[in-house]
């Protein structure tokens, strides 16, 4: 294989990898996400912040892959961390040339007994 076929090969599975959104971990599928702090029934845990997409993938994945990716990563994490339930803190949009190229969302994490 010539060196010129080798690197469209892994350039378009580079470009592949780039359109999907972070996937979610089984057991993060159930977590989630308030609009408010919630009440007494709730223990706070700590923060946590999800991304998706970078310079060169955010250019190849559609705006609502990279929002459903940062979420998917900050469900992850706060499933990791011992949490059940998140109140988002920020959602944030990386611009590059006019185009969206990553999404950060941050929350706090909380154990609550729903």
């Amino acid at each position: 294989m010539n060196s010129k076929v080798l690197v469209i090969a892994i350039a378009s599975v580079l470009g592949l990898v780039g359109c999907a959104a972070n996937s979610i971990n089984p057991n993060a599928q159930q977590i989630r996400i308030l609009d408010k702090a919630p009440d007494a029934k709730c223990q706070y845990i700590g923060e946590a912040i999800g991304s998706q997409g970078n310079f060169f993938t955010g250019a190849y994945t559609s705006d609502a892959n990279l929002q459903r990716g940062a979420l998917n990563d900050l469900k992850n994490q706060a499933a990791d961390m011992g949490g059940n339930a998140i109140v988002l803190v920020s959602n944030n949009t990386g611009l590059t040339a006019g185009s969206q190229r990553n999404v950060t969302s941050v929350g706090n994490v909380y154990k609550c007994q729903f």
